[in-house]
């Protein structure tokens, strides 16, 4: 078994696992049908928005949600980018594939914290759980991605910390 997966590795491909599937759909369905996949469950919060509060004609509440299934997909890319570089362990081990994730955590986050926000402001319940879970999904791979560094590659671990072997112990000088 391999044991070279850091953490933000692991945690990433669980997000992508979940965020590539369910985005793609969600803007599939919106690039179809517009209005229709804009009032459907994960978008509700905005386009009760949209509809109340901003009182948009139909082709700019259309541009608006093409916009939406737009940043969605640029999110679902970055994750495949990112699960693609996933799969080279020497760029697993060096953190070669946390731009790609990093970004998508960003516009993701971004995303589901308006989405978040909007839900809050039309009073729907549901959707706010929703966005604020993936919110919390997104923002704790940020931290741990912002917190864990990548692997020292074997030359700079070796001048780093020089291994003592049992012949040559290393004595403190007390003065």
């Amino acid at each position: 078994m391999s044991t070279n997966w850091r953490i933000s590795s692991f945690n990433g491909a669980l997000l992508a696992a979940y965020f590539i599937p369910t985005w793609t759909i969600v803007a599939f369905k919106i690039m179809v049908s517009p209005i229709h996949g804009l009032y459907e469950r994960p978008n509700i919060s905005v386009a009760l928005f949209i509809s109340d509060h901003l009182q948009l004609a139909a082709m700019n509440t259309v541009r608006f949600a093409w916009l939406l299934a737009l940043g969605k997909l640029t999110v679902v890319a970055f994750f495949a980018l990112f699960v693609v570089l996933l799969t080279r362990a020497s760029i697993r081990k060096t953190g070669g594939c946390d731009e790609a994730l990093g970004i998508a955590l960003a516009i993701g986050s971004l995303i589901s914290f308006a989405s978040m926000v909007l839900a809050s402001q039309v009073g729907e319940s549901a959707a706010l759980r929703l966005h604020a879970t993936e919110l919390l999904l997104l923002l704790g791979t940020a931290i741990v991605l912002v917190i864990e560094r990548p692997a020292l590659p074997q030359a700079e671990q070796s001048s780093a910390s020089p291994e003592l072997s049992l012949q040559h112990p290393r004595i403190l000088d007390n003065a």
